[in-house]
C-alpha cells in the first residue's frame, strides 16, 4: 500500500492528525513531552537550526527550543545517531528501543575506529582535540570513526549545551544500567509503529519507513504482527489504530484553518518526503531563478506547495511561493504572513511567479 498526495482523506483524519500532533491548538509542557516521546527522534530546525536544541515546531505554547536546552542541560534529551545515521535526541527512558532500532555493531574494525575506542576506554572522557593531540590523527579521520564507534552505541558524546567542545565517554560509563538487547528489532519496530499511529492517526508503510528509516520488509512484518493482534487495521489505504476507527465513527471537529511553513526536519515532512520531494516540481523545476524547496506550505492540514530559492548561512533567499490550491490568491496575505513568520518577516520576492 502506497500513501500518495492524490489519495482523498477523510477530513475527520485530517483534523485528528492535527488536533494529536497539536497544530490546530497548542500543547502545554506535560502534553508536549508526551509528543516528542511519540514523534521521536528530535531534530533541529533544518539548516539555521546547528547547535540548536531540537524543535517539535509550530505546536507548543511556549519555545520549546528554550524548553528542550533546559532538558538537554539536565540530561533530559540524549544525542545519538538514529535514523539513517542522522543525528537526534531522544528521552533516555527510551533509550533501549531506539538502541534496538539503530545500533550498527561493528563487524570490522578499521584501526583509526580501534585506536579511539582504546584511547577513550583507558583515558576519557576526551574531546576531539584531546584525541588529536593524543593520536596525530587528523580531525578528518577522528570525526567520522567517532560517528561510526557512536552508532555502534560504544560510545556516547555528551553535548548536553550549545557547545562544540564537547567531551566522548563510553557508552557503559554513562549508561551503566542500560541493556542494548532489552528488545529485539521487531518488538521496538511494534511499540514505535504504535506511537506512530497514534500522532499520525492513518499512516502507511512507506510514511514510516520514510521517517524511521528502517528496511520496508521489517516495518511491514511489524505492521502485519500488530494487524493480526487487533491494534491495527486496515483502513483507506493505510492503517490506523483500531481504537481510532471507532473513535472516528462519532468524531465530527471543525476542519482546521491555518497556514505553516514547514521546514524539512519536520515529523510531517520527513514521513512525507518520500513523495512530496516530487510533488510540487512542476511547480517550481522550469524556474528561471534558484528554486530550491526551503519549506512546505501546510495548508488546513495537508501540503499544498512550497517556499523555494536558496538555502544560505544567513538569510535565506526567498525566490517564489508556489501553491496548487484553486484559490490560492485569495489566500495570498495567510500564506505570505505563514512565510514571513519562519523567514524574520522577509516577504518572498514573488507569489506564484508574480514579483511582490
Amino acid at each position: 500500500m502506497t500513501q500518495t498526495y492524490d489519495r482523498k482523506e477523510n477530513p475527520a483524519v485530517t483534523a485528528l492528525r492535527m488536533e494529536r500532533q497539536f497544530l490546530s491548538r497548542r500543547a502545554d509542557e506535560d502534553a508536549y513531552i508526551q509528543l516528542y516521546r511519540d514523534l521521536q527522534p528530535g531534530q533541529n530546525v533544518y539548516w539555521n537550526g546547528f547547535g540548536d536544541p531540537p524543535s517539535i515546531t509550530f505546536r507548543a505554547n511556549f519555545d520549546d527550543v528554550e524548553f528542550n536546552r533546559a532538558r538537554q542541560a539536565g540530561r533530559a534529551l540524549i544525542k545519538g545517531r538514529f535514523a539513517g545515521g542522522n543525528l537526534g535526541w531522544i528521552m533516555p527512558e527510551d533509550l533501549e528501543l531506539f538502541a534496538a532500532l539503530y545500533t550498527r555493531p561493528l563487524t570490522k574494525t578499521a584501526g583509526t575506529q580501534l585506536e579511539i575506542l582504546e584511547l577513550i576506554r583507558r583515558d576519557g572522557p576526551l574531546n576531539i582535540q584531546q584525541i588529536k593531540a593524543q593520536t596525530g590523527l587528523l580531525v578528518k579521520h577522528i570525526t567520522p570513526a567517532l560517528h561510526r564507534l557512536q552508532q555502534a552505541f560504544l560510545i556516547y558524546e555528551d553535548q548536553y549545551d550549545g557547545e562544540w567542545d564537547r567531551g566522548w565517554y563510553r557508552f557503559a560509563e554513562v549508561f551503566p544500567d542500560v541493556n542494548l538487547t532489552r528488545y529485539t528489532r521487531g518488538e521496538a519496530l511494534k511499540i514505535i509503529l504504535r506511537r506512530f499511529a497514534y500522532r499520525q492517526v492513518l499512516f502507511d508503510a512507506e510514511m514510516a519507513r520514510s521517517f524511521y528509516k528502517l528496511p520496508a520488509k521489517e516495518i511491514q512484518t511489524a505492521i502485519a504482527a500488530l494487524v493480526a493482534e487487533g491494534v491495527l487495521t486496515e483502513a483507506d489505504g493505510g492503517y490506523m489504530l483500531q481504537s481510532d476507527v471507532e473513535l472516528l465513527q462519532t468524531y465530527t471537529p471543525p476542519p482546521p484553518h491555518f497556514v505553516y511553513a514547514v521546514h524539512r526536519n519536520d515529523v510531517l515532512y520527513k514521513s512525507n518526503e518520500h513523495w512530496l520531494k516530487e510533488r510540487f516540481k512542476p511547480l517550481y523545476e522550469r524556474l528561471p531563478y534558484d528554486h530550491e524547496p526551503l519549506q512546505y506550505l501546510l495548508i488546513d492540514g495537508r501540503f499544498h506547495g512550497a517556499v523555494v530559492g536558496r538555502f544560505r548561512n544567513g538569510p535565506y533567499d526567498l525566490n517564489d511561493v508556489v501553491c496548487d490550491l484553486s484559490n490560492a490568491k485569495e489566500r495570498k496575505d495567510e500564506i505570505l504572513q505563514a512565510v514571513q513568520a519562519v523567514n524574520s518577516g522577509r516577504v518572498p520576492a514573488r507569489f506564484m511567479g508574480a514579483a511582490l
